[in-house]
Parts: C-alpha cells; sequence; structure tokens
C-alpha cells in the first residue's frame, strides 16, 4: 500500500487521545496542549484497564479495548496517542486517515507493526519511560530481602514478635561492602548501578550487547555469567527477554552463587526457572528472593512461589508510579510536536515506512 502522506490536511489536523487508569486520558491530553498548542482537535477516549484487565486482541498483545470501539474513534482522526489500545490490521483497514500511532510504553507490542507499515502509518513508542521506577524498584527489593524487611513485616502482621532475626545466622546483610551482580546492563541496570554505588556496594555488570564505554570506573565489566554469579552476594535481573535469554537463570546458575546469597527480578518471568528457585530457596542455598515478574500472571492458585520460603514478591508493579504515566505522556507529545512540524521521529518502531514517504 503506498504510504499515507505526512502533510495531507495540514491545517486540519485531529488527535484521538486513548488513555486508561493508569497514563489516563487527561494526562495524554494536558501534554499534547503544552507541546502543540491549542490548534490541532484533540478526541477522548478512555480505556478501563487495570479493572478491566488486558490480554491478547486479533493478532496483537497486552492491549485492552476493542477493535469496534477504536474503529469508531478513529474516523478521520490522522494522529492516535495510547498506552494499551488495540491496533490490529482490522484497525488499521478502518482508519484510513490515519497517520501516526504513538504508544506511551517500551514496546509497541499492542500495535501490529507489519500492518501499520503497510497502511503507511508511522508507529512510535516511549523507550525509557520507567526506568528510574524500576531502577528504585529493584534496589527496595533488594533491600527488603536482604534486611528481613518483608518478612519482618509478615511476621508482625501475623501477631508474633519474632526474636531470631537477632541471631547471627539468620540476619541480614548489608550493601554497603556487599559484591551486587547485575545480569543486563542497559538503562535500568545503569541507574540501579548508580544507587548501588551510593551505597558503597561493589558493582558487577555481566551484559554482552552493552558497549565498552557504557561501563564506567565504579563498575566492574563481567564477560562470564557464572563467574558474576559466582562472586556475588546479591544478584539483580535487567536483561531483556529473547529466545537466547529464556530460563538465563536455571538451576546450574542458582547452584553457582554462594550459599546465602539473594536474587531479584524485575525485568521478565522467562528469564528465571522459576522451579529452579523454588529448590534452591527450599533447599536452604539462596537466602531468598525478590519478584515482580512471574511465568504467568496472574500467578495460579497452586504456584510454588505462594508456599516457597524466603520470596518477597509484587504485582509487576517495578515500572508504576505517577511520574511514568507522566513521562509517557510527554514522550508521545513531543513525538506528535515532531511529526506536525515535520521532523523525523525520535523512537520508531518501523522506520521502513519513513522510507517510503519520502
Amino acid at each position: 500500500m503506498e504510504p499515507r502522506s505526512l502533510h495531507d490536511h495540514d491545517h486540519d489536523h485531529r488527535i484521538l487521545a486513548v488513555g486508561d487508569e493508569f497514563v489516563r486520558t487527561d494526562l495524554l491530553v494536558r501534554a499534547l496542549r503544552d507541546r502543540i498548542g491549542a490548534g490541532p482537535r484533540i478526541q477522548e477516549l478512555a480505556l478501563d484497564w487495570p479493572t478491566t484487565p488486558w490480554g491478547d486482541v486479533a493478532e496483537v498483545t497486552e492491549a485492552a479495548g476493542d477493535e469496534d470501539t477504536i474503529i469508531a474513534a478513529l474516523a478521520g482522526v490522522h494522529a492516535a496517542v495510547t498506552h494499551l489500545a488495540p491496533f490490529t490490521e482490522r484497525v488499521f483497514a478502518g482508519a484510513p486517515d490515519l497517520r501516526l500511532v504513538v504508544v506511551s510504553r517500551g514496546g509497541p507490542v499492542n500495535v501490529n507493526l507489519t500492518a501499520a507499515t503497510e497502511a503507511g502509518v508511522t508507529v512510535c513508542y516511549a523507550p525509557g519511560r520507567n526506568a528510574q521506577a524500576a531502577a528504585e524498584f529493584a534496589v527496595g527489593l533488594l533491600l527488603a530481602t536482604c534486611r528481613n524487611i518483608a518478612a519482618g513485616h509478615a511476621d508482625l502482621r501475623s501477631g508474633s514478635w519474632p526474636d531470631h532475626y537477632f541471631r547471627y545466622d539468620s540476619a541480614g546483610f548489608e550493601l554497603h561492602g556487599s559484591t551486587v551482580g547485575l545480569v543486563g546492563y542497559g538503562a535500568i541496570g545503569r541507574i540501579v548501578a548508580r544507587i548501588l554505588t551510593a551505597f558503597g556496594a561493589h558493582v558487577l555488570a555481566y551484559d554482552p550487547m552493552a558497549p565498552a564505554k557504557a561501563f564506567g570506573p565504579e563498575v566492574e565489566r563481567v564477560d562470564a555469567l557464572t563467574d558474576l554469579l559466582a562472586r556475588s552476594r546479591a544478584v539483580s535481573l535487567h536483561a531483556r527477554l529473547t529466545p537466547e535469554t529464556t530460563h538465563l537463570i536455571g538451576a546450574a546458575e542458582l547452584a553457582a552463587m554462594p550459599e546465602d546469597a539473594v536474587l531479584v527480578n524485575t525485568a521478565r518471568g522467562g528469564l528465571l526457572d522459576y522451579d529452579a528457585l523454588c529448590d534452591a530457596l527450599d533447599s536452604g542455598h539462596l537466602a531468598a528472593s525478590g519478584l515482580d515478574v512471574y511465568p504467568a500472571e496472574p500467578l495460579p492458585p497452586d504456584s510454588r512461589l505462594f508456599t516457597t520460603r524466603g520470596i518477597v514478591m509484587a504485582p509487576h508493579i517495578a515500572g508504576c508510579s505517577r511520574e511514568v504515566a507522566e513521562r509517557a505522556a510527554r514522550i508521545c507529545a513531543d513525538e506528535v510536536g515532531r511529526w506536525l512540524a515535520g521532523e523525523p521521529p525520535l523512537h520508531c518502531a518501523n522506520p521502513d515506512v519513513l522510507g517510503a514517504a519520502t
């Protein structure tokens, strides 16, 4: 299909803001008005995620809303910004005026990029929107596991006053002076490293894809994962999930970690063999684990994670803060502003459509 021109109807742009209960519609509209002024018309649509869970919609994943509602809202619309609305092949076919979609997420998994490109629609996204939030949360889980914060809280809420945390063998350990290994050294891992360095930890990082210049003098680059695991009292996962990194941490890798070490995963559930993790915790080899992501979400009621000792759990909220929602809206608005000005996008998921349009 011929690409849709970026400059048709330059003086009569219509923009659709599709928010939800996290990246709210009013946040998107406010960011758009701050960036592009009062000129273009902005239409609004609100989805009820997370009250209604996301899921698969036709061929896209992690989406909220239905195709018919989105198609109706897109009538006459030239640009759309959204967090979770499904942009499927059918949606693109039903929105002939659409030329730009901006998704306020680190990756546009709710957009059929092939269909978008065939329709001549530019798709942008918001990388780094939650890096600070996810990094802070990872450090929070490290503290909660290393210092028995969550376990002590659970004991007190149960009505007991535990004394065993004062025994040497049960006492936690400080991050100061400890070696902490980061598996993955992208935007989130680098922020975690800066925070841990401020605590006085010795930080190791393993990431074959990270450029050498990313590692400053305060972070030791480690070329072998087993070396990092063997040397680290605490390990935090920040790698991308790919076919090559699926179950990157399994029974053998957990066995390579020192006894009484802790493991935190705020990245992706597929990086970790959770049965092997439960075995390592039940055996006493690992002291504790902090988890925010899982092999299936929500967890099934019979998951071993509910009954295994030493686990601190959160419901996939590491990247969730008010600042994330506000930042995501601003990133989206900036992309719309560039598009209106005829400038190239900063974060384009289907750059082939840009070449086709020139």
